[in-house]
């Protein structure tokens, strides 16, 4: 077994089945007894179940019977469609679903070899960031000699109702699987990021580009092996009530296919479209169709040959799988998850991703400098007493996921605390060199806020400019401590990591060299009328900040005399009493043209909002002087820079 698989409660699967060889048993798990409290976290909840193994339910019990497949299952009596769901979507990809089932062509029955059968089975999930071995032993729970939750279609099928088990071990009890999303069972079959889309929000039933959009998208994750799954939203409606058109509310339905339906040549004048766009579902309770155009028997499927209707799998059956034009998908159903196996090989002919990975918690502390535990940016006083992750963008622009993921809470249903954590995060640039926590929002720009959810995960794709980001992953309401997972992706590696330090640390090497005494922060707007450098009229200007023997340069605008830096640095100053100074520059090939600068002493006393500032010679006087003389202003150089400069002698204020 991999290094890198971790043992649930520390049970070895190998270790447990060979005992129990030599024993001569079967094995019964102490962990996870065949008894109520297995069944219930709620104390209350009684019934009456006997617990069977699969050769007390059946003569010739398999895990699978001739291979997996999304149709192999359906719900019980349990409201976990939304588990059923993801197993119809797992049941698709071999290769994912073997990793869930490690071996098991050696953990299947038997026949000729019944001795060598110990009643125990292994499941692995991805939780928290490792992939996890969950042991179960074989007993079931029944009633009247039916399995009473997931059951095979085929009586003598027995991996969805173990698959369900293990999960329900990881869980607590089956009964803490009532209720849930789809998305979140699987993350934990796949590592896959979960999004979630609101189609009523988004307006995709009305606006015909956004759904052409959404659907190309989740072809594309589809194909590439995401997962997507769908509900209606319960709102003001009974749930798992029927719409008229046979679809069930507040009912998780797995999306099997997205296809483009081409339709034959002779169809063309009488049918608008020349395809379809067209979006294939499954219903866990393996019953239950939509009843609209397209479905299994409407006579739309006159219009296509019968090796279209045999390539695309169409069957008249009610089997729960049905197909409906993606147009009505998105006009029926309120609610879409997504599952997205972000493809991180570095063999790989699609787009691969840089994938860093952070573990981190909200905790709670009465002083400010140590809480971690803020609330969203609504908290304007205690937002940023949450953990801070520094990252930087290297391309000029980058496209950037970032995935968030609470620890799974359902564990703790029994102690009523099961419900999971409104949670979110916002992306800040900052400084180009900060490394140290941000105390103050001032000259940092808020480019992206994540959706604010109680799902287990939250999910953002964005573009970013080059430069450096702060991420402040938060719970919505102050004080509420968990765990989470951190995971941001990018074209090249970003160097993410947590910023812990409140300022610079005080070493001895600092004493005798001198420790910062000052903190300034700046920010570079823009700048106007600068002195034109070629015959178009334009230029290629940059600005190089200077402090003590610090400096930083920012990007070079091209072709223009106004242009827009908005370039932030920030510097620890030993020496209080040595200016910053702002310097504008033209980018050449062999040597670059000085074309002014602003000096400033950058001290707390002076004005905090936006300035415009002359720009100067070399030696021609402080830009911050209170009055000019003649001599100054014969320096005075073509151009203002618009700059922001705030400074304090408390180095863990900004």
């Amino acid at each position: 077994m991999s290094s890198s698989v971790q043992l649930f409660q520390d049970q070895k699967y190998h270790e447990l089945k060979r005992l129990c060889l030599q024993q001569g048993q079967l094995f019964e798990d102490p962990e996870f007894p065949a008894s109520d409290e297995s069944l219930y976290y709620d104390p209350a909840a009684k019934g009456k179940v006997e617990w069977k193994r699969p050769k007390d339910l059946c003569e010739d019990p398999h895990l699978l019977v001739d291979g997996m497949s999304s149709h192999d299952f359906h719900q019980g009596k349990l409201g976990n469609c939304w588990f059923v769901a993801a197993c119809s979507c797992l049941a698709l990809r071999k290769s994912l679903w073997q990793q869930v089932i490690p071996d098991y062509q050696e953990q299947e029955w038997d026949p000729k070899s019944p001795g060598k059968y110990a009643g125990i089975f292994r499941f692995r999930f991805w939780r928290f960031g490792e992939w996890t071995e969950v042991v179960v032993d074989d007993l079931l729970p029944t009633e009247n000699g039916e399995l009473i939750y997931c059951h095979s279609n085929v009586r003598n099928e027995f991996w969805s109702a173990l698959l369900e088990k293990a999960y329900a071990k990881l869980a607590g009890s089956y009964q803490a699987l009532d209720g849930g999303c789809a998305a979140e069972a699987l993350v934990d079959f796949t590592g896959a990021v979960a999004d979630s889309i609101n189609l009523a929000e988004g307006k995709y039933g009305e606006v015909i580009s956004e759904q052409m959009k959404l659907f190309e998208d989740l072809m594309k994750v589809h194909k590439r092996g995401g997962f997507i799954s769908c509900s209606i939203s319960s709102l003001g409606r009974p749930s798992e009530a029927e719409t008229e058109l046979g679809l069930i509310v507040g009912h998780a339905y797995s999306v099997t296919a997205i296809r483009k339906l081409r339709l034959g040549e002779r169809l063309l004048l009488s049918f608008k479209a020349q395809k379809l766009f067209m979006i294939r579902l499954r219903n866990p309770w393996g019953k239950k169709e939509w009843l609209g155009a397209w479905s299994d028997s409407s006579e739309e499927w006159k219009k296509v040959s019968d090796s279209e209707r045999k390539d695309l799998g169409l069957t008249v059956e009610n089997d729960g799988e049905f197909w409906m034009t993606f147009e009505d998908w998105c006009k029926n159903f309120t609610d879409v998850d997504i599952c997205r196996t972000v493809n991180t090989s570095f063999f790989s002919l699609h787009k691969t991703w840089e994938k860093e990975i952070m573990y981190g918690a909200w905790a709670k502390h009465p002083e400010p400098l140590l809480n971690r535990s803020g609330g969203c940016f609504d908290n304007r006083e205690t937002f940023l007493q949450n953990p801070q992750y520094l990252f930087d963008v290297k391309k000029a622009e980058d496209e950037v996921l970032v995935s968030l993921q609470q620890e799974d809470r359902r564990k703790y249903k029994k102690e009523g605390k099961g419900d999971n954590i409104t949670i979110g995060f916002e992306i800040l640039k900052v400084e180009d060199n900060r490394r140290y926590r941000l105390h103050k929002l001032t000259v940092q720009e808020r480019v992206a806020t994540s959706p604010y959810s109680n799902t287990r995960s939250v999910f953002l794709r964005r573009s970013l400019q080059r430069g450096r980001y702060v991420l402040i992953p938060t719970t919505y309401i102050p004080g509420v401590p968990t765990k989470f997972i951190l995971r941001l992706y990018t074209d090249v590696p970003s160097k993410l990591r947590e910023l812990k330090a409140d300022r610079p640390e005080m070493t001895c090497w600092s004493l005798l060299c001198g420790y910062p005494r000052r903190v300034t922060q700046i920010k570079v707007h823009s700048a106007e009328g600068l002195q034109k450098q070629d015959r178009s009229g334009g230029a290629d200007p940059y600005v190089l900040i200077k402090c003590e023997n610090q400096r930083r340069r920012s990007a070079v605008q091209h072709g223009t005399t106004s242009p827009v830096f908005n370039t932030q640095v920030i510097f620890y100053r030993k020496d209080v009493d040595s200016p910053v100074t702002i310097q504008v520059w033209h980018s050449r090939l062999l040597s670059d043209q000085f074309l002014g600068q602003a000096v400033l002493a950058a001290s707390p006393g002076e004005p905090r909002e936006r300035r415009r500032l002359r720009l100067r010679a070399r030696g021609g006087g402080g830009a911050a002087a209170a009055a000019e003389s003649e001599a100054e202003a014969e320096a005075e150089l073509p151009g203002h820079i618009s700059v922001t400069v705030l400074s304090s002698d408390d180095l863990a204020e900004l």
